[in-house]
């Protein structure tokens, strides 16, 4: 039922030869990886007006300074990560970059932020949508977490059936959220250059505020700079592009930061010029749209586009999070399983592995993740300051064409991204102190993985001195729990790999003359073979087995024999079957492989009822 049910959600496999087919278009890939950083347009301009709406409506044209600042880093960042894309094409941006230039421990500050920054991307993105349908549907407000929860997996799912049918998806709530804005901007700016729009700032560009300090004004500016968040997503998914891969990453960074670049400022300008203050009860971007559309059929179209590119704005983590655990992997800093591709050609124990991360912080935080918003912030500039940085360090080594100029952009990117990180916990101390507690964790733990790692490929290496052991016989224990068809076969089988056969019995009966009757039917069947029979006065079959099996395997290293331990069981013709019978076998196993000089074997009995 489940290999059903799973062909349905997630398809037929792929075969390795197709892995091309799935490679991305600049079209598709622009969909696939913008989804966030363009959906931080709709709340960019809104965390800037709010934080300085607690001074005054008149602070509110500080907006239009401080998103100058957010273009600049834009700017300055976009040009940044073009240079990682020729730079370091294999993916994992900031963390690629910061452990080539800067260490290992630097990469792996980077990479650990950004696969908590991705978890928490998927959370803010999934229950901003939520928020944006209850708020059109206010019955639906008692299953917000429902509904978060929903759309995760969703998405999940949605990735896991491959790049190709995810972006195909995508392109239909991205491209409809460009058209939507690219519309309240372009008929916005008609309006106001016809005069069907009028002037209606609270205060003039550069007109005093009492009460205004540098102190307000950066808080501004670190809140909108949530709005870069995603932007390094392009970067980590280099391998998924066409070829020339690094061409059409480096092109479709450019014209989604073009894009970007063109909304926030023009959402910022009509919110100035109409005067448009932060409430409660409506967003920023909402404001602006009744004031340009009205109450009409496009006011609501610019609804729905935008709680759509926030729901699937999760999808940007979605695509680069495998990437980076793959990277992360293959350095062994994280468990091997993420470098593994399912039927889809997909990371896909990445992709599970993040919606686990969200959806975990959903519950925790009853979906109202809004307070994550400075951690998701600390989260994203931190790489970008290593990544940054550490292309001054590449810059310098390599030096090559215009590399002077090219450092120049990563020092005020840098620059601009590590006082953000200062400004963050300086304002935020509050929301965002807890990276001081997971990013040492998370570290500690890519530390011990890949000490793991070391230790285990220290131990299979071969060398030279190397010999095999050769044994002079073989000692082979068949546990018996009843005297079946299964029993036949295991012995028979024991029979011909070993030298010494014993067949060992656990009894629990408290009557001996029932105690016995096994051993007596056992012996009928199998006089040649020695049978012992130990009895268990606290029903545990583990503990007895364990104990013989190793004064066993004592005896057989003086002789020098191996001993190998046969575990008998039937396999029932249905797998659900299986949840019928008590996997005593499997018990038995588990136990047995802790020790270190057995051999365990499972003989199986397939039923055909």
């Amino acid at each position: 039922m489940w290999r059903y049910l799973k062909r349905l959600l997630i398809g037929e496999p792929l075969k390795t030869t197709e892995e091309g087919g799935q490679a991305l278009t600049k079209f598709k890939a622009l969909a696939l990886l913008s989804s966030d950083a363009l959906s931080s347009v709709a709340y960019g301009t809104e965390q800037i007006t709010t934080a300085l709406f607690v001074l005054s409506a008149a602070a509110t044209w500080y907006a239009v300074p401080a998103a100058g600042i957010v273009l600049i880093l834009l700017f300055a960042i976009t040009m940044s990560y073009r240079q990682i894309i020729h730079a370091y094409p294999s993916g994992g941006g900031a963390y690629v970059v910061a452990t080539q230039n800067w260490g290992t421990g630097a990469g792996l500050v980077a990479g650990g932020s950004l696969l908590v920054d991705y978890m928490l991307t998927v959370a803010v993105s999934v229950t901003s949508g939520t928020e944006a349908i209850t708020s059109a549907i206010p019955s639906l407000r008692a299953h917000s977490v429902g509904i978060s929860i929903l759309i995760v997996l969703f998405i999940m799912t949605l990735n896991l059936r491959g790049l190709r049918e995810s972006a195909s998806f995508l392109t239909v709530p991205v491209y409809f959220f460009v058209i939507m804005i690219v519309a309240l901007v372009g008929w916005g700016l008609f309006n106001i250059f016809t005069g069907n729009i009028h002037y209606a700032a609270a205060a003039h560009v550069g007109q005093a505020v009492p009460g205004m300090s540098v102190l307000l004004f950066l808080k501004a500016f670190s809140a909108g700079s949530s709005s870069l968040t995603g932007v390094e997503a392009i970067s980590n998914a280099v391998p998924n592009f066409k070829k020339p891969k690094r061409k059409n990453a480096a092109n479709t960074l450019g014209i989604m930061a073009l894009i970007l670049g063109i909304f926030f400022a023009g959402i910022t300008f009509l919110s100035y010029y109409l005067g448009i203050l932060p409430n409660s009860k409506q967003t920023v971007l909402s404001q602006i749209g009744i004031a340009v559309f009205g109450h009409g059929v496009l006011f609501y179209l610019l609804q729905l586009a935008t709680a759509m590119i926030l729901a699937v704005a999760a999808n940007t983590g979605f695509s680069a999070f495998p990437i980076l655990a793959y990277n992360l992997a293959k350095d062994k800093f994280m468990p091997h399983m993420f470098m593994d591709k399912g039927d889809r050609l997909g990371y896909s124990n990445g992709i599970i592995a993040l919606a686990i991360g969200a959806i975990t912080l959903i519950l925790i935080f009853h979906g109202q993740t809004n307070l994550l918003i400075p951690l998701y912030a600390v989260g994203v500039f931190v790489p970008f300051t290593l990544s940054q940085s550490g292309m001054i360090i590449h810059w310098f080594r390599e030096r090559g064409k215009h590399w002077i100029l090219n450092s120049m952009f990563n020092l005020v990117g840098a620059l601009i991204s590590l006082a953000l990180v200062i400004f963050l916990f300086w304002l935020h101390f509050a929301n965002v102190w807890p990276y001081l507690i997971i990013m040492p964790a998370l570290i500690f733990g890519f530390y011990k993985i890949h000490d793991h790692y070391v230790k285990i490929a220290a131990q299979l290496r071969l060398s030279n001195d190397a010999q095999l052991h050769d044994y002079d016989g073989s000692t082979v224990i068949v546990l018996v729990s009843s005297v079946t068809h299964v029993t036949t076969g295991a012995i028979n089988y024991a029979r011909s790999i070993g030298d010494y056969v014993i067949a060992m019995h656990v009894s629990f009966d408290t009557n001996p003359k029932k105690e016995h009757e096994t051993a007596k039917e056992f012996k009928e069947s199998f006089g040649d073979v020695r049978f012992v029979d130990l009895h268990s006065s606290y029903r545990s079959v583990q503990t007895p087995v364990i104990r013989f099996c190793d004064v066993i395997a004592k005896k057989a290293a003086e002789r020098n024999y191996s001993v190998t331990v046969l575990v008998p069981q039937f396999v029932p013709k249905k797998p659900w079957q299986n949840i019928l019978h008590n996997q005593t076998a499997l018990r038995l196993r588990t136990a047995l492989n802790s020790r270190e000089n057995i051999i365990v074997s499972t003989y199986n009995y397939h039923l055909k009822k």
